[in-house]
């Protein structure tokens, strides 16, 4: 894989003067001449941090979404609005499900399900893993393999709350380098360690060179949190960007355990692989 930039578009902070923030996430990739985003955010800072930071959405060729839910969606009116070919989308088939917190709609936006039928839009449903771009790979969905990441924090499929959502469309993106594996997380709504073992599983058993996303830990029990610094430790990431849905606890608590990987995310961030 040659030369890889990830630029954060979207996020709870911000990195650059020039970018504001909101609760979403989104990462603009460039991978040779393949323009991607993975994740929209939800559409309030897209278009003005794009143009702060130099982004041209007009060439991106690909989105991956993590999952259906509004903060990582919502920005894709956006870019299928400024793209100057069709775009391919990629998502898990339960991401167009309606989604839910409390009695609050939380899933795609009218807008941004209305965008998937745009003109510009290649919709790409999968459940399986694939590449997305060369060296470019989405996990599909995520094995539940460890029990202690059962969510604490509960989602559900209507307003009444009666069915929760077990959320099988989070899905990541991952690329290979020369020092190990990159791995992109939305909200890890499956566990970042069951993510980031089933990535190894998919690569080979390949080192874990960096990770960077949301971990979605805000929630988690004081065990959860010490049972995942402890797994986390064993994947040993040299670099460990925690962003958006962490936790601002959860982030203390990488930061303390990790200060050598730790790295600020934010809107404007740049990365390098």
């Amino acid at each position: 894989m040659s030369h890889i930039r990830l630029t954060v578009l979207a996020d709870d902070t911000v990195s650059a003067r020039s970018a504001r923030g909101e609760h979403g996430l989104c990462f603009h990739i460039e991978a040779g001449e393949r323009r991607l985003l993975f994740d929209t955010g939800q559409g309030l800072v897209l278009a003005d941090n794009a143009r702060a930071l130099g982004v041209d959405l007009g060439a991106v060729d690909t989105v991956v979404l993590s999952h259906g839910h509004y903060d990582h969606t919502g920005g894709l009116p956006t870019v299928l609005a400024a793209a100057r070919a069709p775009v391919v989308v990629h998502l898990h088939p339960d991401a167009l499900q309606p989604k839910y917190h409390g009695a609050r709609a939380i899933g795609l936006p009218p807008a941004a399900r209305d965008a998937l039928n745009a003109t510009t839009c290649r919709l790409l449903l999968s459940r399986e893993p694939g590449e997305v771009a060369p060296g470019l790979f989405r996990t599909g969905e995520i094995p539940r393999r460890h029990a202690e990441e059962t969510p604490e924090e509960i989602f559900h499929l209507d307003p009444e709350g009666q069915n929760p959502d077990p959320l099988l469309d989070d899905q990541s993106l991952f690329l290979s380098t020369p020092q190990g594996t990159v791995v992109l997380l939305g909200c890890a709504h499956a566990g970042v360690v069951n993510i980031l073992d089933h990535v190894r599983r998919l690569t080979d058993n390949r080192p874990v060179r960096a990770v960077l996303g949301g971990l979605h830990l805000g929630a988690a029990s004081a065990v959860r949190l010490q049972w995942t610094l402890d797994s986390l430790r064993r994947i040993a990431p040299r670099l460990l960007v925690p962003m958006h849905c962490t936790g601002p606890g959860a982030i203390a608590a990488l930061w303390h355990e990790f200060p050598d990987a730790c790295r600020p995310g934010g809107a404007g961030a740049v990365f390098d692989f």
